[in-house]
């Protein structure tokens, strides 16, 4: 049997882990002197009226080896393959100590490791897709190139309400969060193919904000036989706006999603986008 793992940044709910049978792993957070389980203990919109009443900044941590090896060694003695899709690795240490773990499990030819070089609902549309390939009767091996193959087709771009978050996470300094915000400057950012995130534009105002997502679209264009999402962090009320040009633009999606904490911690509320997969060049 083949079995697909993706650990708690991928947001999907617990309903649908158990409904597809994944195999989970939580990041840990600490928030307001309390320890969470990503995913687990903490819902996505507590997590955030949390994050704007204490004021603090979110400590996560990846997972330990020992979790990562207890998964493997029960893979190991059901004799299943095991395909796991991890957040980037330039943004977590969760890929590297599942490679500590694989090197300690001795089960190395049944184990495969992708770095999704991603986040949040990237990871989900790679994972489903994985789970169309064990569907389609491919090896773990097999599914495990297809998705280095794939992963970089993901697109995620989207814009950020208040640079309040990076500010304390430490990715921008104070004054520039201020004068930012001030200026009603919005930025539009998205994950590179390297697994950073990176900014795309910046515009004054929402409006122009979402101008910016829709000429960055138009030059990444949407392959439209897999599905696209709308995301949020917290608040409905910038997507509803950004939705509503979506529809007018004849860009379809599936279904709004909201973001967790793992990038949510950086972000804030108030941020939208989209997630979809590009077509494939020639």
């Amino acid at each position: 049997m083949i079995r697909i793992l993706v650990d708690s940044s991928s947001d999907y709910s617990q309903e649908e882990i158990q409904e597809k049978g994944l195999v989970f792993v939580p990041v840990q957070i600490e928030l307001a002197g309390k320890q969470y389980r990503d995913g687990i203990d903490l819902d996505k919109n507590s997590f955030f009226e949390i994050l704007q009443a204490s004021g603090e900044f979110p400590l996560t941590s990846q997972p330990s080896p020992q979790v990562f090896l207890d998964i493997f060694q029960e893979m190991k003695e059901k004799g299943d393959d095991l395909v796991c899709i991890l957040l980037s690795s330039h943004l977590s240490g969760t890929y590297q100590t599942a490679q500590l773990a694989r090197q300690m499990a001795d089960y190395e030819d049944h184990i495969f490791l992708v770095d999704s070089r991603a986040a949040t609902y990237n990871i989900k549309v790679m994972a489903d897709y994985a789970l169309e390939l064990v569907r389609d009767g491919l090896s773990a091996a097999e599914i495990a190139g297809r998705l280095e193959k794939f992963k970089s087709r993901v697109k995620v771009v989207a814009m950020i309400d208040t640079l309040e978050y990076l500010r304390r996470g430490g990715r921008i300094g104070k004054a520039a969060a201020a004068v930012g915000d001030i200026a009603r400057l919005k930025p539009v950012i998205t994950v590179t193919t390297e697994g950073e995130i990176g900014v795309v534009g910046k515009a004054l105002g929402k409006n122009k904000a979402i101008n910016g997502i829709l000429r960055w679209i138009g030059e990444h264009p949407m392959d439209e036989s897999f599905p696209a999402y709308s995301i949020y962090s917290y608040g409905t009320e910038n997507s509803e706006v950004f939705e509503e040009r979506l529809a007018r633009e004849g860009i379809r999606f599936a279904e709004r999603l909201q973001i967790g904490a793992t990038i949510g911690t950086h972000i804030g509320p108030g941020a939208f986008g989209l997630v979809y997969v590009e077509k494939e060049r020639n």
